[in-house]
């Protein structure tokens, strides 16, 4: 698949993309629906948010456990077995009787998702060289970008026309259908020496020595944070008072991620020419001003807020882990699963702590903890990434 050009090469992107579009999708099952979740259970905002925190929180724990695995068995293997087993959880979690019960099931989820998620950059490492990587990975970016909608606008729409449960059924058989795809249409990683996990985990540290990828690990937890916590509290401030919108509205505002998908396949392509600081750098500094915007309590202004922001995000996301991969010079799965370890801690606390700054503050409390994630970020590509 080296060339990228071939149909052979054409079908594996395309299996690998859509196994991405179906993973993320499940990440962002329970996003839309949280107002439902409250009313059904009877808990607040951050309690019904643990079913989007602890999915991220328990992808932060065992991501880098995924890398060195890769290394040691086999980039392809590993991600096909994650996918087709995170169908079970996701299937499960339409029948779970109690909120505690579905946050087990999202933990499971959680605990699985890694294995493609961690993994996939690595691979695309394995198959595109040079100049070749950088559309590769946006690519990719595109499709994680793409699941992140199909889950959001998805599950929302499901569920405002059947129930709650319903999303879960259909995005688990979905899954199933990623994890085919990829067993039938991937090649496998070119085998290099053979490694033992232990090394692979001692090698897979090693890159926290190293100044320049602790840098770009920053920049994904920080990135993440702001995102995802503007973004998990956003159905609470639409669906009150000025705006009141339904869960059904709510959700068609996450469509605002189709800027997402069209920013990651540009950037890849801007990063030989402008250089991947500089485009991260930009991006926090267009996701600052775009969170800062949706303050003003107007709608189309709100709107128009999401959609830069998506811009500004995937300016840096579509960028930082071919940052990471280019900069690693050996264990490329681990430097990968390190780098989503410190995104989805990101992401664990974005979605948990602007929770408590929504109770205490409201909205522009949301959007202060966010600014200072991004703050982090930028100081980290100025300082850190030089």
């Amino acid at each position: 698949m080296a060339s990228g050009s071939s149909p052979d090469s054409r079908w594996a992107l395309g299996a690998l993309f859509f196994a991405t579009v179906t993973v993320f999708a499940d990440l962002y099952i329970t996003q839309p629906i949280l107002p439902l979740l409250s009313h059904e259970f009877g808990v607040p905002a951050p309690t019904a948010a643990l079913t989007v925190s602890v999915v991220v929180l328990m992808m932060a724990l065992v991501s880098n456990a995924w890398g060195p695995l890769a290394d040691a068995f086999g980039r392809k293997p590993v991600m096909v077995w994650s996918c087709a087993l995170l169908a079970l959880p996701t299937l499960l979690c339409a029948g779970a009787p109690t909120l505690p019960a579905l946050v087990l099931l999202r933990a499971a989820q959680g605990i699985l998702l890694p294995g493609v998620t961690a993994i996939a950059v690595a691979y695309l490492g394995d198959q595109f060289a040079g100049p070749k990587l950088g559309p590769a990975v946006g690519g990719w970016v595109a499709a994680s970008v793409t699941g992140g909608l199909t889950g959001r606008v998805g599950s929302g729409w499901i569920a405002s026309h059947l129930s709650w449960r319903a999303p879960f059924l259909v995005f688990g058989v979905v899954t199933l259908a990623g994890a085919l795809g990829m067993a039938c249409f991937l090649p496998p990683s070119p085998r290099g020496v053979a490694v033992s996990v232990r090394l692979a985990f001692r090698d897979m540290l090693g890159h926290l020595r190293h100044r320049r990828l602790v840098g770009g690990f920053l920049i994904g937890g920080s990135v993440f944070f702001g995102f995802i916590g503007i973004f998990t509290y956003l159905p609470y401030y639409l669906t009150a008072p000025p705006f009141g919108l339904s869960t059904g509205s709510v959700s068609a505002m996450y469509l605002v991620y189709g800027a997402g998908v069209l920013t990651s396949i540009v950037v890849g392509r801007l990063s030989g020419r402008f250089g991947r600081r500089s485009l991260m750098a930009t991006g926090f500094l267009i996701a600052a001003g775009a969170v800062t915007l949706s303050l003003v309590r107007m709608l189309p202004v709100v709107i128009v807020s999401l959609i830069v922001l998506c811009v500004g995000m995937f300016f840096v996301q579509g960028t930082a882990p071919a940052f990471v991969n280019a900069t690693a010079r050996e264990a490329k799965g681990g430097a990968g699963a390190l780098y989503t370890t410190f995104y989805y801690l990101g992401a664990t606390f974005g979605s948990v702590l602007p929770g408590y700054a929504w109770q205490a503050y409201g909205w522009p409390g949301v959007v202060a903890a966010c600014l200072i994630a991004f703050g982090l970020g930028l100081v980290a590509d100025l300082v850190l990434c030089a």
